[in-house]
């Protein structure tokens, strides 16, 4: 009798466990479906720190639903490498697991950061931005946490991540001189005013993918974010000098980032713009360096545009003139030049080592489908005296002409050193030495640079090919190191070798 009441008495444990387990499951949701509501996406913590200091910002998880939610794990993205500090649901940690919240009710996410703005921007960045990850029901869900590391000049504001401010100062000048650097926080459009960038100034591009609403239709759509444009009778001068460039970069400073191209979207001279000038600038990680638009135009000096993710400089049926600049792994085209427009370029290097794209692009059409047999034609007037194009393809020129006349596709090159080989061939462009001499079309035995795989495109003071190669222009007695060019014969490029 005793045994047997034992039996049954392990009998009903385990069902009265079964009915638990089973009712612990009904209990909690499991549907995909069911995820977390957040009273805020994004937490900002807008205080700009001046010394070491922290800050504390708070949300709300939500349970909109009739049955619990289990949050199978919280942490963030960095983990030990993370800024900041989170509590939860008053437990302290940056990586928790299992935590429930009843139906219709919510939790505390308390975060904080500390920063010492005095510490260099590679160790506190301008904008430390990180993720706040949820998995649920098997879903992902992220809010955002975003603080402020250095004491800077935010444009167009704080908060400006993901959004477009027009900015206008009825027609007089915007001077970039405080003393704190500068960091573009979204897309700062500029127009009826003229931008002035004294020399070492350094402006800094928060870039990355922004989501907007079109007002019209109401679709979503993502865009690059952080640039700087121009419109109607915007304006952009920079007055960098040869001690202290103007450099715009992005604002990631860390070192695996000194070589990332597209970081942020770039510089963008709209069309019919005028007068822009730049001097003596830097323009690094982007995806396009600078822009030129249709009816607008540019003159560059002494200025450095590389690691880009597509071209370096576009123009756009723009009028465009260059001296002493140098181009280089710019993965598009160092210098692209579309639906004609006119051009002149002096004493530039042009390089494409390692990347995909050729050092120079040029044509006359706009093409409306693959094969471009309908297209507009629009005249291109092109100029290059004392230039480098040359790269690690064999062919670094690439023309596109669909009407084969000299009076919509103008251009010469004199005293140049190219990198070509099927381009002159018959079915291409047999004439191209016709356009180019003299040029001297360089091998890859040729010694050209000191060292391309440090990216330093000096000309070898010993053997290099472009020694002597130039003749002298007047105006420009310098190189873009600042020093002397020969006055009877200067060296091709934007570097002249001292002896």
């Amino acid at each position: 009798m005793k045994h047997r009441f034992a039996s049954i008495l392990g009998l009903v444990l385990l069902c009265l466990a079964t009915l638990h387990q089973s009712c612990q499951k009904e209990r909690f949701t499991t549907d995909p479906k069911d995820v977390l509501a957040f009273s805020s996406d994004t937490l900002r913590f807008d205080t700009v720190f001046t010394s070491l200091g922290s800050a504390t910002r708070l949300f709300k998880i939500y349970n909109r639903h009739h049955k619990s939610i289990r949050i199978s794990h919280i942490f963030l993205e960095n983990g030990a490498e993370s800024r900041f500090n989170l509590n939860i649901d008053g437990i302290a940690g940056n990586d928790q697991r299992n935590l429930e919240i009843a139906p219709n009710d919510s939790m505390y996410v308390f975060a904080e950061v500390t920063v010492n703005p005095n510490d260099p921007p590679s160790i506190s960045p301008f904008v430390v931005h990180e993720n706040i990850v949820f998995e649920t029901n098997g879903q992902m869900q992220k809010v955002v946490l975003e603080a402020f590391g250095q004491n800077a000049v935010y444009l167009p504001s704080r908060y400006g991540a993901g959004g477009v401010v027009g900015y206008s100062c009825n027609g007089g000048e915007w001077v970039w001189d405080d003393p704190r650097p500068y960091v573009l926080y979204g897309v700062l459009v500029i127009d009826n005013c003229t931008v002035r960038i004294p020399a070492g100034a350094r402006i800094y591009t928060h870039g990355g993918l922004a989501k907007a609403v079109d007002p019209a239709t109401g679709l979503s759509y993502r865009y690059n974010d952080g640039y700087l444009a121009f419109i109607g009778n915007g304006k952009l001068i920079v007055e960098g000098s040869q001690e202290k460039p103007v450099i715009f970069e992005d604002d990631r400073l860390e070192k695996e980032f000194d070589k990332d191209a597209g970081q942020w979207t770039g510089i963008w001279l709209q069309p019919g713009t005028r007068g822009h000038q730049i001097s003596h600038c830097i323009i690094r990680n982007s995806i396009i360096g600078i822009r030129v638009d249709s009816a607008a135009d540019l003159t560059i000096r002494n200025s450095q545009i590389y690691n880009t993710a597509s071209s370096g400089l576009l123009g756009v049926h723009a009028t465009i003139t260059a001296e002493n600049c140098l181009f280089y792994r710019n993965t598009g085209y160092s210098m692209q030049f579309e639906y004609g427009g006119n051009y002149t370029i002096n004493y530039c290097t042009a390089t494409s080592y390692g990347v995909d794209g050729e050092a120079l692009k040029m044509g006359n059409v706009r093409c409306y489908n693959e094969n471009c047999d309908k297209f507009d034609v629009y005249k291109l007037t092109a100029r290059f005296k004392n230039c480098i194009f040359t790269g690690s393809k064999s062919d670094q020129i690439t023309l596109l002409d669909r009407v084969n006349s000299p009076l919509t596709f103008d251009y010469k090159l004199e005293n140049c050193v190219v990198r070509v080989q099927d381009l002159p061939k018959p079915n291409a462009y047999p004439d191209f030495f016709e356009h180019c001499q003299p040029c001297l079309n360089v091998k890859f035995s040729d010694i050209l640079f000191v060292n391309i795989n440090e990216d330093d495109f000096h000309l070898d003071t010993l053997k290099s090919v472009a020694n002597r190669y130039a003749l002298p222009i007047q105006g420009i007695d310098k190189d873009l190191d600042g020093k002397n060019r020969d006055a009877v014969q200067p060296d091709a490029g934007c570097y002249e070798i001292e002896f």
